[in-house]
């Protein structure tokens, strides 16, 4: 398998991982609290966290199609660059945590890297 085939499975699988479980099957306490930090309601942050989990499912869905273009792999680094950055400003004491965004978004941001250069790699 292909170092591009492996940045587009695991990009793809973190997207929809991070969908359906921590907002679509069981909302998870963080998601409660990135929500509960902008001062939602519970049920406004009921209705966002799984509106969250939904988009990021289709956004999974459209990367592990559309993976070639380079539109939606730099709308995925700005995504995840601003999902850091919210993290930073809403709850900084989560990017000390185990398993932070830090390390999970860095490294999102690397595999989509190799998704946009595969043309360079192929010319190699």
């Amino acid at each position: 398998m292909s170092a591009i085939q492996i940045a587009r499975y695991l990009v793809s699988f973190s997207w929809l991982y991070h969908g359906i479980f921590p907002k679509l099957v069981h909302i998870a306490p963080l998601e409660k609290l990135m929500t509960g930090s902008i001062g939602l309601s519970n049920e406004l942050s009921y209705f966002v966290t799984k509106s969250a989990g939904i988009g990021e499912v289709i956004f999974g869905i459209i990367i592990f199609i559309f993976y070639k273009n380079k539109s939606i792999i730099l709308l995925n680094i700005f995504a995840l660059v601003g999902l850091l950055l919210a993290v930073a400003v809403l709850q900084p004491q989560l990017l000390i945590e185990a398993f932070n965004p830090v390390t999970t978004n860095i490294t999102m941001i690397g595999l989509s890297l190799i998704l946009l250069n595969k043309d360079a790699d192929n010319k190699q």
